[in-house]
């Protein structure tokens, strides 16, 4: 958790042209590539930087381009593209080496009153006391990978009904949950657990596409990425409190997988929902 508070902590440079620009360190990966929420949740905290704090952000959209470089810190230019009496956008580009490696657009609003509606959470989820961490399913496996997600991401995931880190048990169906929560104390911050919350949904949320083939992640010669991420924030919550992430896939096609995400308080308020398209190449 303080190796993703670093990422965050942008460096304001100071230099204005038509953008601003900000820099921020990469997290070490094992596989030499930045995590997608890493660079989402950055982009997002560039954007929260030129926006007044009481207007938070409530939706954004954002493309990924290119494999960053974990070895290697990215610059954020941000486009004030509007700032109206309600709302204001921001673009910003991520970039390493000179060129974009990931493209968002985000909206801000005022808080507002209106009306007032939402999904439910699913009936017969268990509750995460009763289900295994990614600690305690990987800690046998002695490979590099498997115990960074053990023990080095910042948020403790449980699956329901498992994981499908190294093979896929049951139904192969396309929907699943994951309980999630941060392995420590946040500050209190609102912008702080929305950026946090960006981080957190790049995780898990291809694997209905995988469960519903039997296909895990660790399938040898399989080529998985994000391609494109967008996000609703409904209402406030805290990502140090346990969250219930609900998934599902509608459709594969084309190399191409599609899934869609909802979180939820443990009281039960829908808090976010998630949509992103991911490349995912299986070998024949």
């Amino acid at each position: 958790m303080e190796s993703l508070l670093r990422t965050m902590d942008l460096t304001d440079t100071g230099a204005r042209t038509t953008d601003d620009i900000f820099t921020g360190p990469s997290q070490w990966m094992p596989h030499g590539r930045v995590y997608g929420g890493q660079v989402l949740a950055q982009s997002l905290t560039a954007s929260m930087r030129t926006v007044p704090e009481d207007r938070s952000v409530h939706s954004m959209h954002g493309y990924f381009l290119r494999a960053g470089d974990a070895s290697r810190p990215i610059t954020f230019a941000v486009d004030r593209i509007h700032d109206g009496r309600s709302f204001s956008t921001r673009r910003t580009q991520a970039y390493q080496n000179g060129v974009p490696i990931l493209s968002l657009i985000a909206s801000f609003q005022d808080h507002d009153d209106g009306l007032e509606h939402q999904h439910l959470v699913p009936e017969g989820i268990p509750q995460p006391e009763d289900l295994p961490s990614a600690a305690e399913v990987l800690a046998d496996i002695d490979h590099p990978i498997a115990q960074t997600w053990a023990n080095d991401r910042p948020f403790d995931m449980r699956h329901v009904p498992s994981p499908i880190y190294l093979s896929v048990d049951g139904e192969h169906t396309d929907r699943q949950a994951v309980w999630m929560r941060a392995t420590s104390p946040l500050p209190d911050s609102p912008l702080i657990h929305q950026a946090a919350l960006a981080y957190a949904s790049d995780y898990t949320i291809l694997e209905p596409v995988l469960r519903r083939h039997g296909i895990p992640w660790a399938t040898p010669g399989a080529k998985i990425a994000s391609l494109d991420h967008a996000m609703w924030w409904h209402r406030p919550a805290r990502v140090d409190d346990w969250l219930l992430y609900v998934q599902d896939s509608p459709s594969a096609t084309g190399g191409r997988g599609l899934s869609r995400g909802s979180f939820f308080t443990r009281s039960g308020e829908l808090v976010a929902t998630v949509a992103q398209e991911g490349m995912v190449r299986i070998p024949s």
